[in-house]
């Protein structure tokens, strides 16, 4: 059962309303949002790229940029080495781009996600170290590889670490001391003596900020990366960013920038996905763009997507767009079975009992086990790691809920993992296979999870009648864009709502189009997009066929339910009707 929480934050919505020329309903929605104060409410209505605050405040900036002049300045080989996912990618494209623009001798080295594995390794260093590079940068990886970092060293390397991950730690004494690599400069917005006022930064962000404050200090005009923060919003987005503070403004521009995009790989991608370009938003980059980038890395080589955002011609971009878009096609059919050997593993074992899910699927290929355990974590809302075999034992991506740190819970079992590493919501690790029971054990045993907390919570912003839906309030809730995590969609809610009548609509059947009427007598149009089947069996348990029978043939009347919803325009044939999205009933 979920748990429904209305939120009642106070504040003087008639006067932020009249200061910022907005309804006092949109002001209670900002406050909703925690935004708090005439400077906050001011950076999150109307922040542009000038609001972005100076790079050179991340601890040990001066140190890299030094570092970099002096390499370029002596035409010294760097090499970027990055990750595998969206991130990772788009980090490694701005750092060999704004690099690469000052004239330095630069190139690039992205790990194999299944014969290299996460982040910085020997093997790494020794092809650069072969290569003849001078210094490598890294880039959404490198924070926890201070091993790997120390042998570069040992070889007589120069090493930039830029990273966004969380710092190692040691517990002792119930104090955590802080490991960090041993590296040139090490630049990561957690580091705790980092005076950085942001700290929710993406990898692709992070590199954009070093480049920046780099052009700036090379006396160069830094407004001529601003083509990058297009990679930087697919990086921030993709990697499921908060979308408050810095990175609202870096997606809110970024967004606008890939609707006249400049970058034939880009424009491809979007053309071949069939997005139109005039409506393009955090969506599209989550579920359309962000997969077709990210399935490179999965079942192929991320070489391939950075190849498409580096390409120079239409014609190349064309090739290349299709080929992500096909394997991204490929990934869909694949992650379905696993979904369903997973789904049958929690249902048909004492694995249902647990709070934490340790699923072992040997057969399922690596690079889809956090997609996986996303999709299951969704289903039942507990923690998941999904495992899998690997070349050295089992490998594998956890997904967390709220009340749930993932890599502090990891590093509680680091005895018996080989490696790991994350954040609070995802994390990814390898351990021999004969751990894995002992790991499953260990997570239950320490997992402090209440019934409460393992409610999935659906938070509410305001109960609203129908009849406040209207085409000014959509238009003016876009003002709240971009939506994603740390920003979600407003969610209205109406109680006593009667079920006048429903249409199954949609060639799979999972589309309900239902004629609803609320306590004040107002009728709307509402949409479900989800789990039509299991909505439809609900009301047959609660209310009988027969009604249900009725509902359908749009003699309903005496089905009644309490939404979550949010508004939205129907438009057809020209004309624009309000209607609302059911998000959760009850």
């Amino acid at each position: 059962m979920e748990r429904w929480v209305l939120l009642r934050k106070g504040a003087d919505f008639e006067a932020i309303g009249k200061k910022y020329q907005i309804s006092p309903r949109l002001a209670c929605l900002i406050r909703n949002r925690d935004v708090i104060g005439e400077e906050a409410i001011e950076r999150y209505l109307n922040g542009t790229i000038s609001d972005l605050y100076d790079g050179m405040l991340m601890k040990d900036a001066d140190k890299a940029i030094d570092i970099l002049k002096e390499k370029i300045a002596e035409e010294k080989k760097i090499r970027v080495i990055g990750d595998y996912d969206i991130d990772g990618v788009n980090a490694t494209y701005i750092l060999l781009e704004g690099l690469e623009r000052l004239g330095a001798y630069v190139d690039s080295d992205i790990p194999d996600r299944i014969g290299d594995g996460y982040g910085l390794n020997r093997h790494l260093i020794d092809r650069s170290y072969d290569a003849g590079i001078d210094t490598i940068i890294t880039c959404d990886n490198g924070i926890a590889a201070a091993n790997e970092i120390a042998y570069g060293k040992e070889l007589g390397m120069t090493i930039i670490v830029t990273d966004h991950h969380e710092i190692p730690f040691d517990e002792i004494d119930g104090e955590k001391i802080y490991r960090l690599p041993p590296a040139d400069a090490v630049i990561d917005p957690k580091q705790k003596d980092c005076v950085y006022p942001f700290k929710g930064l993406c990898g692709a962000a992070v590199a954009y900020k070093l480049m920046e404050a780099l052009w700036e200090s090379m006396g160069k005009d830094s407004t001529d990366l601003d083509d990058l923060i297009e990679n930087v919003a697919i990086a921030t987005v993709g990697d499921v960013m908060d979308l408050d503070d810095e990175n609202r403004i870096f997606v809110k521009e970024g967004l606008q920038m890939l609707k006249r995009t400049k970058n034939p790989g880009l424009k491809a991608l979007i053309e071949c996905t069939g997005i139109d370009k005039g409506s393009l938003n955090s969506y599209h980059i989550g579920f359309v763009l962000g997969p077709c980038i990210n399935a490179s890395g999965r079942l192929d080589t991320a070489k391939r997507a950075l190849k498409l955002l580096r390409v120079r011609t239409q014609k190349e971009a064309d090739i290349l767009a299709g080929d992500l878009k096909a394997l991204n096609d490929s990934r869909k059919d694949m992650t379905e079975e696993a979904v369903k050997l997973a789904k049958e593993q929690v249902e048909t074992t004492d694995l249902s009992d647990d709070r934490v899910l340790v699923i072992y699927l040997p057969d399922c290929h690596e690079s889809l086990a956090g997609i996986v355990a996303g999709r299951i974590r969704e289903c039942y809302y507990k923690p998941v790691f999904v495992l899998t075999d690997a070349e050295d034992g089992a490998k594998g991506s956890g997904r967390s809920i709220d009340g749930y740190h993932m890599y502090e819970e990891l590093n509680k079992c680091k005895d018996i993992l080989t490696k790991f590493g994350g954040h609070r919501l995802a994390a990814g690790l390898s351990l021999e296979k004969e751990n894995i029971a002992e790991f499953r054990r260990r997570l239950n045993e320490n997992c402090t999870l209440t019934e409460e907390e393992m409610k999935e919570k659906v938070t509410i912003d305001m109960e609203m009648p129908f009849l406040c839906v209207t085409e000014e309030l959509v238009k003016e809730l876009e003002l709240l864009e971009p939506f994603g995590k740390g920003n979600t969609k407003p969610i209205f809610a109406a109680r006593g709502v009667t079920l006048l009548g429903a249409r199954i609509l949609g060639k799979n059947r999972n589309v309900l189009k239902i004629k609803a009427q609320d306590a004040n007598g107002s009728v709307i149009e509402a949409m479900l997009f989800q789990n039509v089947e299991g909505f439809l069996k609900n009301m047959e348990e609660t209310y009988g066929r027969m009604e249900v029978d009725a509902l359908l043939q749009g003699r309903g009347g005496h089905i009644k339910i309490a939404v979550t919803y949010y508004p939205d325009i129907n438009e057809y044939m020209g004309k624009r009707t309000p209607q609302i999205v059911i998000t959760h009933y009850r």
